[in-house]
């Protein structure tokens, strides 16, 4: 037993060694700046070669700043601190519905022409730029410059992908026409209505106006194309309900819960482990059903939501939210703020 005891305290010993190092590094050093980095200038090297202003990218690193907020705001993110119950409340307000509905009227066209381009639904469309700007009035205050350079060169557990993510700031300079040294966005370092980090701004932003300039900063036009060419190349398929309430029968349904919410076994295997859909058919309905083949494949999620667990069976869509923001309470938010925004919009004709 004294072995165990001595075991356990070196194991405690050596996980506070191992935090306080790891809190160190996560850290903003003293007087470090970032042009004198071996990997900054590694970038700028690579950068040069691709045919870009040595100067400029110079000029632009060298105002960045580490920022001490956005190294505590990247380990405490809100998806991994609330459950469902406090998490909805951030976004499912009769405000931000009300804002969606202004913002879809003044641009009701450009939202059809986005659902018949790319078969996102535009109350999906709107939830997304509602969640994560509020159509607009928050983009993010801090300046991506300083965010991609804080995480990319001082935050070594994502380095190298927000080192790329900074890499092609500079890139999109020439590409869209965006200030580097300038555009602000949130602590991550995404910028815009739909808050595109960079590489995805690269892939997936489209001149949906065609005035020749991809601008998801200032353009709402351009913004919501954006986002529905983000869901279609991430695989929305047009018609696929998203998620419906489960209902368990007995507690065969635990293994299912842990697989993730990637939907990887058919309905039919879950009516087999006593799971089941709500169906829009049954005498107590719900707006979050489905009907679907047995062959469809769903994942089980286990959320805690204001009344307690809910059971929810989530489709290959609820998936593809989550290649947005890859959290479940994200997905969910965004689904029912879409439902939410649907029943308005057609209340309001």
């Amino acid at each position: 037993m004294r072995r165990f005891h001595q075991g356990l305290i070196g194991s405690l010993l050596s996980l506070a060694a191992l935090t306080a190092q790891a809190e160190l590094k996560h850290t903003c050093p003293d007087n470090s700046p970032y042009l004198e980095r071996p990997a900054a200038k590694a970038m700028i090297a690579e950068l040069v070669k691709q045919g870009l202003d040595e100067q400029r990218i110079r000029t632009v690193l060298g105002s960045a700043e580490c920022q001490p907020k956005i190294l505590e705001s990247i380990a405490r993110p809100a998806e991994k601190t609330h459950t469902w119950a406090t998490y909805q409340k951030i976004f499912l307000q009769e405000s931000r519905v009300q804002k969606g509905v202004e913002f879809a009227r003044v641009h009701a066209d450009t939202l059809t022409r986005a659902e018949q381009t790319y078969g996102v639904p535009r109350e999906i469309i709107l939830a997304i730029i509602g969640v994560e700007t509020r159509y607009g009035q928050h983009m993010g205050t801090y300046r991506v410059v300083d965010a991609l350079a804080t995480l990319g060169f001082d935050y070594p557990p994502r380095g190298a992908f927000f080192s790329k993510q900074l890499k092609a700031l500079f890139e999109l300079e020439q590409q869209a026409h965006i200030d580097a040294e300038t555009i602000t966005g949130s602590y991550a370092g995404a910028m815009g209505f739909g808050q595109f980090i960079p590489t995805s701004y690269q892939a997936y932003a489209v001149d949906f106006d065609n005035d020749g300039i991809t601008d998801l900063v200032n353009n709402p036009v351009d913004a919501i194309g954006s986002v529905a060419n983000y869901f279609s190349e991430h695989k929305w398929t047009p018609g696929l309900p998203v998620a419906a309430r489960a209902q368990l029968n007995g507690s065969g349904y635990a293994p299912l819960a842990k697989k993730g919410e990637k939907p990887s076994f058919t309905l039919a295997k879950a009516r087999a482990a006593g799971v089941s859909p709500l169906s829009c058919n049954a005498a107590i309905t719900s707006e979050y059903c489905f009907d679907l083949p047995d062959s469809t494949r769903v994942a089980l999620l286990d959320l805690q939501g204001t009344e307690g667990a809910e059971f929810w069976l989530a489709t290959d869509n609820f998936y593809t939210i989550t290649r947005y923001n890859h959290s479940r309470l994200y997905a969910m938010a965004v689904l029912q703020l879409s439902r939410q925004l649907a029943t308005a919009l057609e209340s309001s004709q």
